[in-house]
């Protein structure tokens, strides 16, 4: 159980030679400190937290090999990391070819690993990335440390260039490879790292690679009892754990979690999956320990072996004899939880993101997983068998209904130059790329945004109160919803191909900034949830593509005689009114809560929220799909006890409005 993948003696014996001749260069580092986004993402907060995730990558190679159990991940006080495993250590000998040692061409050449060596790793999950050389480019301060053979190894290096050649540094009693790295501030716009976020990506490491126990810290601060802030992610039945994690605040169709793991066709296959009482399908594949949110051959083969295995079973026991339309690939996903994990050699990514596996002999290596893991659990388990047909002709049916209800979006759509909804307020531009498109709480915060905005580029739709929550509610019921219609009439979306009954057609979106601009409030705050959870249901291509994003109005203004200014926390109106008040602490400085949009005028609503000199926006973007999922069903799901603890923990409102 403490292996991640079933491994061949042959194959042990050959990573064990992991040594200087191993470590294969493909080429140098010049670019990456010139054009970082182009190697980690971004450099945001998105590609600043990629910088770990490279460095425990080479620590969760050394488990795949089956030679590191335990990673250590710390955020240090100044915001460094430190990243410490029980592996082999990085070799340090002097690598034939370059002349100088393996360590110092693992971290300063690009593309330079044991990873590219077929007889070091057989599979890795870093391949996707650009290894921990990249990391080193891109801090200002990088110390790795190598226990191996008895002795202990260092070297330091700054933006990628070596302080000091590679040097012994005294003896240990353990192995393993330490790096600890503070990135760059002259390269990164964040700084900061959350806890939260790391948590997340370790905790599926550890579902992923079970066995593993991986540890995070949080140096920066302390509970109340003054101990650090710490967590340990530990997984013995992996996937089957993740399942049960993902659907924790969803109510289960069938009580056991269905499970496989194996070989097919040499390629090392993992499924977990659980049916619920939902509307959704919560499907997430991983290649190598990747997350392919974009799906690929796994994926396709993973629906063609469900479908075709559970139609076949539920037309032998006679249950669709009386259904008078066919049963689609979508209605046997409805309500279902699946983990897909597979272990490829020389995985080929594509796609927008480059995470859509496109290696071909994938498909039928799932299907076949898939086909058997099924037969099996439906002939041994008839109740829960019948329960998943039941619920799959329940969904076939009411996909039926949402056909028609679909289809009245899509005659009143755009796409005829007609029949855009009437509270619409468009804008002059036709150009999406320059369009900007507000969804506002209420006819009154939707007035005021109607005459404070720009006609030329902005256009608002106000929405009547709370829109329906999906989370609870039939296909059908969403595209029957006055508010839910007038959004996707409105942004012009097509829905549904052949493949995907939700899939958006995005080549009539008519605005390229959609804004959700609710009341800085609780109910605000709610809505905005709503909303958030309606697109990553029905319309996560808008997110994925970077179109989504959330206005900030301010929370407060403070005024003293002529002066005024707009503060959008607490925090920054306390520093305000001490500044007005001065040394002398004369004057009655005035504050104004804000408790909704309506109670600004245009021009200050304008100034403050809507103005892109001068505005605020929050981009939506999914760092993790599996959390997001996750959240998104505790939030508007039906289990109360952890919402509570959510909203708790994360509550900004800790004070009342009187």
């Amino acid at each position: 159980m403490a292996e991640t993948v079933e491994m061949t003696e042959a194959k042990k014996n050959a990573s064990d030679s992991y040594g200087a001749d191993q470590i294969q260069v493909l080429e140098g580092l010049e670019a990456v400190r010139k054009r970082p986004a182009m190697y980690i993402g971004d450099i945001g907060t998105k590609g600043l937290h990629h910088l770990v995730y490279e460095v425990v990558d080479n620590s969760i190679d050394e488990a795949l090999a089956g030679h590191c159990d335990t990673i250590d991940v710390r955020i240090r006080p100044d915001n460094s990391i430190r990243v410490q495993d029980n592996g082999r250590g990085i070799p340090v000998a002097i690598h034939a070819k370059e002349g100088r040692s393996a360590l110092e061409v693992v971290m300063t050449v690009l593309h330079a690993g044991g990873k590219f060596d077929k007889d070091s790793y057989k599979v890795s999950g870093g391949l996707h990335g650009v290894g921990v050389s990249c990391v080193n480019a891109l801090s200002d301060m990088l110390l790795v440390e190598v226990h191996r053979d008895g002795k202990v190894y260092q070297q330091e290096y700054s933006e990628g260039k070596p302080k000091y050649d590679v040097k012994e540094v005294g003896k240990s009693d353990i192995r393993g490879t330490i790096v600890t790295f503070h990135p760059d501030a002259t390269i990164f716009q964040a700084s900061e790292y959350n806890y939260d976020t790391l948590a997340a990506r370790l905790r599926e490491l550890s579902f992923l690679n079970k066995g593993i126990t991986l540890t995070l810290t949080d140096e920066r601060h302390t509970n109340d009892d003054g101990s650090l802030v710490t967590d340990t992610f530990h997984s013995e039945l992996g996937l089957v754990e993740f399942v049960k994690y993902l659907d924790g605040t969803r109510s289960p169709l069938i009580e056991d979690v269905i499970y496989m793991e194996g070989e097919k066709q040499n390629i090392p296959v993992e499924i977990a999956m659980v049916y619920n009482d939902s509307y959704t399908e919560n499907l997430h594949s991983y290649v190598n320990n990747i997350n392919t949110h974009e799906g690929g051959t796994h994926l396709s083969g993973f629906r063609r072996g469900l479908t075709r295995t559970l139609k076949k079973y539920a037309d032998n026991s006679g249950a669709t004899k009386n259904l008078k339309f066919e049963i689609a690939g979508d209605d046997f996903r409805e309500g279902l939880t699946c983990v897909i994990s597979v272990k490829v050699q020389e995985p080929q990514f594509e796609g927008q993101t480059k995470t859509k596996l496109g290696n071909s002999e994938v498909m039928g290596a799932v299907d076949q997983a898939v086909s058997e893991m099924l037969e099996n659990y439906l002939e041994e388990h008839p109740k829960d068998a019948r329960q998943i047909v039941d619920k799959v002709i329940l969904a076939a049916t009411a996909r039926h209904a949402a056909r028609k209800a679909r289809e009245m979006v899509q005659r009143k759509g755009a796409m005829s130059g007609m029949g855009l909804p009437g509270k619409l307020a468009d804008c002059q531009s036709k150009e999406p790329s320059k369009s900007e498109i507000f969804l506002v709480e209420g006819d009154s915060a939707g007035g005021t945004a109607k005459q404070g905005r720009n006609r030329e580029f902005q256009a608002i739709l106000p929405l009547r109160g709370k829109i329906l929550n999906v989370e609870k509610a039939m296909v059908h019921k969403i595209y029957e919803n006055e508010e839910i219609r007038n959004i996707y009439t409105a942004l012009g979306v097509h829905i549904g191909t052949e493949e995907d009954s939700k899939a958006l057609n995005m080549d009539k979106l008519r605005y390229h900034k959609v804004i959700i601009m609710c009341d800085a409030d609780v109910d605000g705050s709610h809505i905005q949830t709503l909303i958030l959870t309606f697109y990553y249901r029905y319309m996560k291509e808008l997110i994925e593509n970077g179109y989504v994003y959330i206005a900030t109005p301010p929370l407060y203004q403070v005024k003293k005689g002529k002066e005024g200014v707009y503060c959008w926390n607490d925090e920054e109106r306390d520093r305000v009114i001490e500044r007005m008040k001065g040394p002398n602490k004369d004057g009655s400085v005035h504050v104004q809560r804000y408790k909704g949009l309506g109670e600004m005028n245009a021009e200050q609503l304008w100034e403050t929220t809507m103005n892109p000199d001068s505005r605020t926006l929050r981009q939506v973007t999914i760092d993790n799909g599996t959390e997001a999922d996750r959240i998104f069903s505790m939030l508007m799901g039906d289990e109360v006890p952890p919402r509570r603890e959510f909203i708790e923990k994360n509550a900004v409102y800790a004070k009342l409005d009187v």
